[in-house]
């Protein structure tokens, strides 16, 4: 009897395990198969003596993809300020803000049609916002293993609004845009993103260049640097910002 018993119990054993290797199998293969991607960015650094520095940085990107669609999320934040220990004053150096979202409609291999809207807050950049639509073409011209290329152009409408303007403006733009990606190695990547929307009464840059590492599965960090120009800004005001940024990022 405690012969049948301890084959019985040994033959349940061995049907869980398979039960359970076969649910994790599924689950896996649904995690594989998954379209959405999704990553958490967030810098901070602060300093301390005669004055209290802080700066943090942070962004969120959400991409699901799946068959000929594409649609990705993104939005960030940058902040920076600094104490006066003697006076006990806190001061804003800088603040801005960007919500994008994007959609590609896949119809072939490497060619695509894209829409996107986009809108920049910058308190300090002499404008209250600046907001962009845009739609057109796009082409993945680099399709390797390691290494892929993506150019877009297409025509789009910008509105900005300067600081205590009493309405905004808009004008019809050009959007030319690249996206670089190279896989130096297993755990190391190089991208680089530009874009430049061109008016006539105003054109805007954007480049952000970044080495990432891996540290495990799902965290990195990353390296970046980013410089953003107008061309036309209010009396007082720089027309090239720039950004340098250590971060860790959080994929999942």
């Amino acid at each position: 009897m405690k012969k049948i018993q301890n084959t019985a119990a040994s033959a349940l054993a061995a049907t869980l395990l398979a039960g359970s290797g076969a649910v994790l199998a599924a689950d896996a293969a649904d995690a594989e198969k998954s379209p959405w991607k999704a990553s958490a960015e967030l810098g901070y650094v602060m300093t301390s003596g005669n004055s209290e520095t802080s700066t943090t940085n942070a962004k969120f990107d959400a991409t699901h993809e799946k068959e000929q669609w594409r649609h990705n999320v993104h939005a960030e934040a940058f902040g920076a300020s600094t104490t006066d220990q003697v006076t006990d004053v806190e001061t804003t150096s800088a603040e801005r803000y960007q919500l994008s979202g994007k959609s590609d409609y896949k119809f072939s291999e490497f060619n695509y049609a894209f829409g996107l809207l986009n809108y920049d807050k910058d308190r300090f950049s002499g404008y209250e916002y600046q907001s962009t639509i845009a739609a057109g073409y796009g082409r993945r011209v680099i399709h390797q293993d390691d290494m892929t290329l993506d150019l877009e152009i297409g025509p789009g409408l910008r509105i900005v609004k300067l600081d205590n303007a009493p309405d905004s403006d808009s004008e019809g733009i050009l959007r030319l845009a690249g996206k670089f990606l190279w896989k130096v190695s297993d755990t190391s990547t190089f991208t680089e993103d530009l874009y430049v929307d061109a008016g006539s009464d105003l054109t805007v840059s954007k480049s952000v260049t970044a080495l990432t590492a891996k540290v495990n599965t799902s965290l990195a960090m990353k390296l970046s640097l980013t410089v953003k120009s107008n061309s036309v800004v209010p009396a007082g005001k720089e027309k090239t910002d720039t950004e340098t940024a250590v971060t860790l990022v959080y994929s999942f």
